[in-house]
């Protein structure tokens, strides 16, 4: 049996006798060029965690651990020169995001406005390499981030595999996507959304929201935790899954028929579990799971 005996020399740069390691820590500031109530930072990873935290000052202070692994040499420096931090500056907007040879990150012109990357219309995503879904880089790569921000900006962040996702103390509004991994929002304030597919969706409030909220998981639980007195409209859907409170007043509500016109006829979809919370009105909080619960819970003290 081959033993892999490791040396470490310089920027935390492994080398095994079976495998090649490189990691570097990356420590930037910024501020933002224009400063207004619609500043924004956005993070596009693909391998790796997102932890961003709010406080009371106005810089922009990022962290990035970046991890390559290869094994051999030259495919090391490879995934060296091509794994990059990617930065787009529109004064008022910044955007983090992982640059590699397999994929180019920039405008997108197919416009979706369901789609919170567009940013007002603006919108960004990967280039899969002119949709050349073939290309496999020769090296593994991770970007691991962390950032605090001016706790009263909009947060949108996103990451694909290996990684969870963490947002907490923040005044702004909250948008997290995640594929493989867990979503995290603490001690929120505003309005928010979370996706992930696999991994659970936690969630807590400090002043309970009263704008529109959602929150989604296919393979997950969904925990959700907000102030006493919570008013609100809840629509909970799974296909598994419960639904777990210790919300006492809570109103089943008529369901809900949604009609649209397709090129073959009408259709018709019903929304059901629809509760009333409180003294009604408020936010409306949509929970949606596949194989996973919802506990919603207000704090008790």
């Amino acid at each position: 049996m081959k033993k892999c005996t490791a040396f470490v020399l310089g920027v935390l740069m492994t080398s095994l006798a079976c495998a090649q390691q490189f990691s570097e820590k990356i420590t930037k500031e910024y501020t933002f060029e224009k400063k207004t109530a619609d500043n924004t930072v956005m993070v596009a990873n693909m391998n790796g965690n997102v932890k961003v935290a709010g406080y009371e000052g106005d810089k922009i202070m990022l962290e990035v651990t970046r991890t390559i692994f290869a094994k051999t040499e030259a495919r090391l420096e490879k995934g060296k020169q091509e794994v990059q931090l990617g930065l787009i500056d529109r004064a008022d907007t910044l955007i983090f995001y992982t640059e590699f040879g397999c994929n180019t990150f920039g405008r997108k012109f197919d416009y979706n406005k369901k789609d919170k990357w567009n940013n007002g219309g603006w919108g960004y995503n990967w280039d899969c390499n002119n949709n050349n879904r073939n290309c496999r880089p020769e090296y593994d790569h991770k970007m691991d981030f962390v950032l605090k921000v001016p706790a009263n900006v909009h947060v949108i962040v996103s990451t694909i595999n290996d990684g969870d996702i963490s947002v907490e103390n923040m005044k702004g509004s909250v948008d997290a996507n995640n594929i493989n991994g867990s979503i995290r929002l603490a001690n929120l304030v505003r309005e928010a959304e979370a996706s992930t597919i696999n991994g659970d969706v936690d969630i807590e409030y400090t002043i309970n929201p009263v704008q529109d909220c959602r929150f989604y998981t296919l393979n997950g639980d969904i925990n959700a935790l907000f102030q006493k007195g919570l008013v609100a409209s809840l629509s909970f859907e799974s296909f598994n899954g419960s639904f777990y409170t210790n919300i006492d007043k809570m109103t089943l509500l008529p369901a809900k028929v949604e009609k649209s016109e397709k090129g073959d006829g009408i259709r018709y979809k019903v929304h059901g579990n629809r509760y009333q919370v409180g003294n009604g009105g408020g936010a409306f909080l949509d929970f949606e799971t596949f194989n996973g619960n919802v506990y919603l819970k207000e704090k008790t003290n």
